[in-house]
């Protein structure tokens, strides 16, 4: 199997198994775009804590180099752009009650403007809690309902790749050679 396939695969199981978003986020009353360029690689799933002030990951890690261009996910307007406890964040504010943060990052956007969907609005910055370079990207409904933003994202369709040259596909047991 390789590596896309299982990220795929991977990808759809995590949106089956994980809880769907209530409220608001239900249902994204826009088309989301990527935050990053495809594919996305994520380098820690969403792990959402048992109780509000609980240990939990409140958001997805996705893996990709220092100086890639993140772009907003959806049309709407900056909440925060600017440094929290050393790291440059960036949040915004999208229809339906829904908010979308990215760390770290250097915002190319100020408070209060308007973006569009997949509009470039920050770089991707060293400094993450990653193994390597990563984007932190976080959902919230509401004030502090905090959701799986893959959610926010058509879900991948899967593809079977070809079989590799000069092999042959399984024969069913009993059937001709």
């Amino acid at each position: 199997m390789t590596t896309t396939l299982l990220l795929t695969l991977l990808f759809a199981l995590s949106r089956a198994l994980l809880p769907a978003p209530a409220g608001p986020a239900a249902e994204a009353p826009f088309r989301a775009v990527r935050p990053l360029p495809a594919p996305l690689s994520v380098a820690r799933w969403w792990d959402p804590p048992p109780t509000p002030y609980a240990a939990g990951h409140r958001g997805v890690d996705l893996s990709a180099p220092a100086g890639a261009e993140v772009r907003a996910v959806g049309p709407g307007r900056v909440h925060f752009a600017g440094p929290v406890a050393g790291r440059g964040v960036l949040s915004l504010t999208l229809p339906g009650g829904l908010r979308t943060t990215y760390e770290p990052v250097r915002p190319l956007v100020a408070e209060g403007e308007a973006v569009a969907a997949g509009q470039v609005v920050a770089v991707l910055t060293e400094g993450s809690h990653c193994p390597g370079p990563c984007l932190h990207w976080g959902l919230l409904a509401g004030e502090d309902a905090y959701r799986n933003p893959l959610s926010l994202l058509p879900a991948a369709a899967p593809r079977l790749l070809p079989s590799a040259p000069g092999s042959e596909p399984p024969q069913a047991p009993g059937a001709p050679a």
